[in-house]
């Protein structure tokens, strides 16, 4: 017996143990009263999970804490608001946090302290800068590549950084033959296959510490794109890749990444998540006089400096605005004006004053601006915006796009050549069916060549023996084809500097863009045997040696032109002495809509314009001047002188406020019979102007020797922002209105017609919005007045000569017989006095 209670005892004794090993240990009753329930936490590769056993049969045959084997397969300790290190693991060697959204699924140890979790977090704290600088963002086609700069502060470039982005393409996008580059400064940072027509794919790269610096950097996406199963040209205009602004950033990882050490972190504010810049003034001095001209050029001058396509400005007397991506808050005032909003330097009591501050309530930084008046607070001011400005008489070389198109595009003064690789084209192969490329040219606010100059392409490319006769070459200009160049040959061949004439006639002041396409047909394509519409194989080449050569054309002004005012902020970027700017009321909206205005002009025209705030129309005498405010507040000679109708100050109402008042329009045969007897002759004559124009180039508006006059113009009340420009009462200057229903549809509309895709549709006499439709209609313009903008010269009065000419073909023609005839007579009475007589 003794032996078999031996035996029993010794397996009773060996299961207990064995069972012990594979159980967490239980401290429940080590542990004090009201203490936090215990959470396991794994610390290795979890095993399956025993099951649950009550404590009572656990508790006797725990071993001691100290006899727990040195790597055991679990760990129970009190609950730790943060993971710590392992118990295995030495203080050195701890393991390092977990995500926040990943529960712990074990307890820390005991010597943990609680605030691990959150020092991690301080430490790893990311600053987010998004970088694309438009609403909606995508490649398109075959092959697409945009380049624009970012500007990053000392502060950002030291810290370690990563890339993100998010993308969705279109379901025909073969992922085998498309590939989506990011490259940083020329170098590549990401690249993979476009694969991600199901639903966005968020990516993320690590930025190559030392590749970003100081300043502008260059940001390059680049795609090239295969259609899965069809081989024809139109099968590549439903190729695209739409990548999200609002997920797409650059990464800083540190706390002084978020730090602002001077004002020139000013070019750093870059966008928010909807590719727009946003400055928000706080002045509690806002309607006082003598504050407003300082403020302009202030807002001229961050403009300037940041240079960013889509900026807003907006002003309040107090309360400071909410921090963001893309934002910048610039509180200006005396310190005892700024007092209740903010506590400003000691050393503005006596000095002006100029620095970014922390706002103590959201730490983010504040551009803070005062001084012990407000003529030194002008001088704090002309500290910031000086290094813009530039003398009315400076020629500048280029025109500021690098911000949201790179590089900054040339402007061509006179006859000039420039290479591809200057206007930022590279050498590229190309194996698809269409290639398309797109580079950008300024011309200056008098340019006047639109009827008969004509630019050259010297194309330098080359294509493979497999490229069919009917592939042809085309030329856009601002969306509108210019010229077209057929490959007529067969076995391919090479172009050295192939002359391709370009018809200046839809150039326009300021920027200009100009594409180059690639029609490639190949019999390959039309078999499309399945699995070859890749196109391994590059079958054209397109070299950065290619140029463009742009001839002398006509230089001269023109009154009214408002394409030269978007372009080049033309005629108020010429002037020599200060604008008259005439501003009905000094409240938030209106200011906020006259800064938005004049920081998108100052961009154009490449400085701050030096504004004079006007009193009274009747102080602005015979100069260039600019009306803002609502209609019902403009003066109604300045109306009158522009053909606006003065009845509009009544009658033009925002939507909202005539809703109610309309009644249903009357319809009877007679007005219906009217419109269908005349519809017929109209539309015979509507069909041969289209017929004039498409043959022959010819406009019922150039079969006139006299334009005709301006009419009088109406705004209607589905229009909610209205521009116009004229000439003044005497007629040697230039004005222009700006004007809406109301003061808050003064800002929206100057926000909204100032934004990037918008502003270049800014042309002609007049120019309205509708923030219901988005729509922008402009009215051209029927009678102009020449500006004289150059000094005088043969030359240049030949082209103008031309131009007119070419454009007015009914006085050509009328010249052309009067010479004729002069020379007949001329030729008549000469024999007539030689040779014999009879």
């Amino acid at each position: 017996m003794k032996k078999i209670a031996s035996i029993s005892a010794f397996v009773l004794a060996a299961s207990t143990i064995a069972y012990a090993q594979t159980v967490p240990f239980d401290m429940s009753g080590e542990r004090e009263q009201g203490s936090t329930p215990m959470v396991p936490r794994l610390t290795l590769p979890a095993a399956p999970a025993p099951a649950t056993v009550p404590q009572t049969s656990v508790a006797p045959t725990s071993p001691a804490p100290s006899a727990t084997p040195a790597t055991p397969p679990f760990s129970m300790a009190p609950a730790s608001p943060a993971p710590a290190p392992s118990p295995a693991a030495s203080p050195a060697q701890a393991e390092p946090p977990r995500p926040q959204s990943a529960a712990p699924v074990g307890p820390a140890p005991a010597e943990a302290p609680p605030p691990v979790r959150q020092t991690a977090q301080r430490t790893t704290a990311a600053l987010q800068r998004f970088v694309i600088p438009f609403t909606k963002f995508g490649l398109d086609g075959e092959y697409d590549r945009k380049s624009w700069s970012v500007y990053i502060t000392p502060e950002q470039a030291a810290a370690p950084a990563k890339f993100n982005f998010s993308y969705q393409n279109a379901v025909v996008v073969a992922p085998e033959a498309s590939e989506l580059t990011v490259l940083l400064n020329n170098r590549i940072v990401g690249q993979q296959q476009i694969g991600s027509s199901d639903a966005p794919s968020n990516v993320s790269f690590d930025v190559p510490v030392g590749l970003l610096q100081p300043g502008a950097n260059l940001l390059t996406f680049e795609a090239t794109q295969r259609h899965r199963t069809d081989c024809t040209v139109q099968s590549t205009y439903e190729l695209w890749s739409d990548i999200d602004p609002a997920k797409t950033y650059l990464s800083f990882s540190g706390q002084e990444a978020a730090k602002f050490s001077s004002t020139d972190a000013i070019r750093a504010i870059g966008v928010d998540e909807t590719g727009r810049t946003q400055f928000n003034f706080v002045v509690p001095a806002l309607q006082q006089p003598g504050t407003t001209k300082p403020l302009l050029r202030l807002a001229q001058g961050l403009a300037v400096l940041s240079g960013m396509p889509n900026q807003t400005f907006s002003f309040s007397p107090s309360s400071l605005p909410q921090p963001g991506a893309g934002r910048m808050t610039v509180v200006v005032g005396t310190p005892a004006e700024l007092q209740p909003v903010i506590t400003p330097p000691p050393a503005a009591q006596t000095a002006p004053s100029a620095s970014f501050v922390t706002d103590p309530k959201s730490g983010a930084p504040i551009l803070l601006i005062s001084g012990p008046s407000w003529p030194a607070i002008s001088s704090a001011i002309d500290t910031i915006v000086s290094p813009t400005d530039r003398p009315a008489t400076a020629v500048r070389d280029t025109l500021a796009t690098q911000r949201w198109s790179a590089p900054d595009a040339p402007l061509v003064l006179s006859d000039t050549n420039l290479t591809f690789s200057q206007l930022g084209v590279k050498t590229a192969e190309f194996s698809g069916r269409r290639f398309r490329t797109n580079f950008n040219i300024g011309v200056p606010s008098d340019f006047y060549a639109n009827a008969y100059g004509d630019a050259t392409v010297l194309l330098d490319a080359a294509y493979t023996q497999n490229i069919l006769p009917g592939s042809h070459i085309d030329i856009y200009v601002n969306g509108n084809i210019a010229s077209t160049v057929p490959i007529s040959s067969t076995g391919g061949g090479i172009f050295r500097h192939l002359p391709i004439r370009v018809t200046m006639r839809h150039f326009k002041p300021g920027l200009n863009t100009l594409s180059l396409e690639a029609i490639l047909m190949t019999k390959e394509d039309e078999v499309c045997v399945p699995g070859t519409t890749a196109g391994a194989a590059p079958r054209f080449a397109l070299f950065d040696t290619s140029e463009i050569h742009i001839p002398d054309f006509a230089r001269i002004g023109q009154r009214p032109n408002l394409a030269g005012l978007s372009g080049t902020a033309y005629p108020y970027n010429r002037a020599t002495q200060p604008t008259p700017l005439f501003i009905d009321m000094i409240d938030s909206d209106t200011l906020s809509a006259t800064a938005t205005l004049l920081g998108r002009m100052a961009v154009a025209a490449g400085r701050p314009l030096d504004m004079e705030p006007a009193a009274t129309p009747g102080a602005i005498g015979e100069r260039d001047a600019i009306f803002i405010g609502s209609i019902s507040q403009m003066p109604a000679a300045v109306l009158t002188q522009l053909n606006i109708a003065t009845t509009s100050q009544a009658s033009w109402q925002p939507p909202a406020a005539t809703q109610s008042n309309q009644t249903e329009p009357s319809v009877s045969f007679d007005d219906w019979r009217s419109k269908v007897s005349g519809g017929v002759w109209r539309g015979q004559i509507t069909s041969f102007q289209e017929w004039l124009r498409r043959n022959f180039d010819i406009s019922l508006s150039s079969l006139q020797f006299v334009p005709g006059s301006e009419e009088v113009f109406t705004p209607s009340n589905a229009e909610s922002f209205l521009i116009a420009q004229g000439k003044s009462a005497a007629g040697g200057s230039t004005w222009t209105v700006v004007t809406a229903p109301s003061a808050n549809d003064l800002r929206e509309g100057a926000e909204a017609l100032t934004a990037q895709v918008n502003w270049p549709q800014v042309a002609g006499h007049i120019t309205t919005y509708s923030s219901k439709t988005g729509k922008i209609v402009s009215v051209p313009v029927g009678r102009f007045d020449f500006v004289t903008s150059q000094p005088w010269s043969i030359s240049n009065y030949r082209l103008i000569a031309a131009n007119w000419l070419s454009t007015n073909i009914l006085s050509y023609a009328f010249l052309l017989v009067v010479l004729s005839l002069l020379i007949g007579v001329t030729t008549a009475g000469m024999l007539s006095r030689l040779g014999r007589r009879e």
